[in-house]
């Protein structure tokens, strides 16, 4: 099976589209792998097939932020600005897991975009999603607290079992703070019944506490 039948979205292209899409061949990136760094020109558009990659923006202190995060059938808002105005990278994008994706070339991107009215709304349906999102994290950094932004990620994230397997630098880069400070608000948390924590683990005692800090916590 070609990969493009791996995705509706790209399944649904039209057949030239497809005939073209299939000129190019999947990738295996293996966990860890650094696919772009700032500075560095945009190489093409991402179709992600399987696994995840995080995209963090990384201060001049070397502390970093997570942007977002690219799944299969969502975009790098990244490649695609980078794509659209000729600007280069401007944050990390590293392998959270095992990933499979497709690089789209930049001539070939071009083409599609100018012939295929499918591909067209594919990539900026992604685009104008994506950048909802990060409507949101910039309001979440604005507006919310330190800790209401902890406890929305731990509620967010928390599978199940009520249990979240995470590092406080990983939390931490997630919210867009210092481990510090992801530490002192998850031993408040804890001192006041909500979770436990060690190392790499969270569990959650009392969701109704966490939901009443995050209506509360805004400021």
């Amino acid at each position: 099976m070609s990969w493009t039948e791996e995705t509706d979205e790209i399944a649904a292209l039209d057949a030239p589209a497809r005939a073209l899409l299939n000129t190019l061949d999947p990738v295996e990136v293996p966990k860890d792998a650094v696919l772009f760094c700032p500075g560095e020109a945009v190489k093409g558009y991402v179709v992600m097939l399987s696994g995840q990659v995080d995209v963090n923006l990384i201060g001049p202190n070397g502390r970093d932020i997570l942007l977002y995060r690219v799944a299969p059938g969502q975009s790098c808002i990244q490649s695609t600005l980078g794509l659209l105005g000729g600007d280069a990278y401007t944050a990390e994008a590293t392998a959270e897991t095992p990933s499979r994706l497709v690089l789209i070339p930049r001539d070939i991107f071009f083409a599609l975009i100018d012939s295929s009215p499918g591909f067209r709304r594919l990539v900026f349906s992604a685009f104008a999603e994506r950048m909802q999102s990060m409507m949101q994290l910039i309001e979440n950094v604005s507006f919310m607290s330190v800790e209401a932004r902890l406890v929305a990620l731990i509620l967010d994230r928390a599978g199940p079992d009520n249990s979240l397997h995470m590092t406080q630098a990983e939390m931490a880069t997630a919210i867009g703070t210092a481990r510090e400070v992801v530490s002192r608000r998850l031993d408040k948390l804890a001192q006041a019944g909500s979770v436990t924590h060690e190392r790499g683990t969270l569990t959650i005692l009392d969701r109704k506490a966490l939901a009443e800090v995050l209506r509360g916590a805004a400021f």
